[in-house]
């Protein structure tokens, strides 16, 4: 495969990935550079993701992106994907020697417009502000507290309870979570965590984690806070 970057690091985040099937007339627009032109050879459902084996210029892939609806014989246009090698899907019992996750496809070339919209996980979209109030966790921090001074958590082993306002699971070995607790200000007020524990939306749980600043997982995916290897202690 020679037409993604093979230097790109290998994340989930997906997250985490805003997977959209995006519709728009390409005689109209200016069509993005860049972008990927292909066959669907296979249709793969999973729970969460549909994985598609496609060809361009004769080389065959798979691909996966948010779960969707797609065809055999239906041509398809992506950006590029962050790579995955041994990646299984449990939904599938399969493990794909190579996998790309993809931001962004769609059924007709995707538009400058569009895709100046779409950005890595971590940067994908900006987070809504919930409307919940969650009281601080005994011995624990506020996110309020952790976004005001982070470098005075950085490296340290925090408590923090929240609301999962988001949650992917199985990437990269780990499930990504993101919670509010209603603190912060209108720039930060979300945080998100790597866990090998399973919630659900809405779920007011308690995290024990480390807080690392400034996590760089390559191809622009940043994470200026983030709670790693977090244990749950409560929902």
């Amino acid at each position: 495969m020679k037409i993604f970057n093979s230097s790109l690091l290998m994340i989930l985040l997906i997250s985490i990935f805003a997977c959209n099937s995006n519709s728009s007339n390409a005689d109209s627009v200016e069509a993005v550079d860049g972008q990927h032109k292909a066959n669907v050879k296979e249709v793969l459902q999973a729970n969460a993701y549909t994985y598609l084996l496609v060809e361009e210029s004769s080389d065959k892939f798979w691909i996966a992106c948010t779960k969707q609806d797609f065809s055999i014989g239906q041509t398809v246009y992506f950006m590029e994907g962050l790579p995955m090698e041994n990646f299984e899907s449990k939904d599938l019992n399969k493990t794909f020697d190579l996998v790309y996750f993809i931001n962004q496809i769609s059924l007709e070339p995707i538009p400058v417009t569009q895709a100046d919209m779409t950005a890595p996980h971590g940067m994908v979209k900006e987070a809504v502000k919930k409307a919940v109030q969650v009281e601080k966790a005994e011995g624990g921090i506020t996110l309020g507290d952790l976004f005001a001074n982070p470098e005075k958590y950085k490296g340290q082993t925090v408590t923090i309870r929240g609301e999962v306002v988001k949650y992917n699971e199985a990437i990269m070995g780990k499930n990504w979570i993101h919670i509010q607790d209603g603190t912060g200000n209108e720039n930060a007020f979300d945080l998100t965590l790597t866990t090998s524990a399973v919630v659900k939306v809405g779920d007011i749980v308690t995290f024990k984690g480390t807080i690392n600043l400034n996590k760089d997982f390559g191809a622009g995916y940043v994470y200026e806070v983030i709670m790693e290897e977090s244990e749950l202690v409560s929902k």
